[in-house]
């Protein structure tokens, strides 16, 4: 199988036929199996899972996730937040606290979503983010990645139909059959 840079992606199956599996294996965490995956070296990669972490630290540590060294602006950090529909957050983002127990489950999909804003991936790899969003919520961060990040490589995991429109293609995994169906997505949104 070969995704080229830029393509939109959505990952389909039965519950249990390995899509998270094959993102763990992806990100270089599943040790069983073999085969080799190969991304392009020197890009920005981001997996997004069903529950991002959360460190013990400021907001806007937390939203500067996975680098070391942000450096992005007040204004970023805002812009971000708005953008992941989270503006009674903007205020707190000196504050520091466990936001795994502050926060709701869609909440920290959101907080997801702004990291993506601001760490702006070459490739996303998204397992189920936005499962605890309602469907309008959904396609408007589905909506924003697709308009903000027009040349980023996306692979969603994704169970409900309406993110598929964001992909130009589904790879569905049948498990019955140990095989990979790769088909166009009908009425992509690009």
């Amino acid at each position: 199988m070969h995704i080229d840079a830029g393509d939109r992606v959505v990952v389909s199956g039965p519950s249990g036929s390995g899509k998270s599996t094959l993102f763990r294996a992806l990100a270089g965490i599943w040790p069983y199996g073999t085969g080799t995956v190969t991304i392009p070296e020197k890009r920005r990669v981001l997996f997004l899972p069903q529950r991002p972490y959360m460190p013990i630290a400021t907001l806007r540590q937390v939203l500067s996730y996975p680098d070391r060294s942000p450096g992005h602006s007040d204004a970023a950090y805002r812009q971000a937040l708005l953008d992941a529909r989270l503006p009674h957050l903007v205020p707190r983002l000196d504050e520091e606290a466990n936001w795994a127990l502050e926060l709701s489950g869609g909440e920290q999909q959101r907080i997801g979503f702004a990291r993506v804003f601001l760490y702006r991936p070459d490739w996303l790899f998204m397992d189920e983010a936005t499962s605890a969003l309602d469907e309008e919520t959904e396609r408007a961060l589905y909506a924003l990645v697709h308009e903000r990040l027009p040349d980023t490589t996306v692979i969603s995991v994704a169970h409900r139909p309406g993110v598929a429109t964001y992909h130009r293609r589904r790879l569905t995994l049948h498990p019955e059959t140990r095989s990979i169906e790769d088909s166009l997505v009908p009425a992509a949104a690009g």
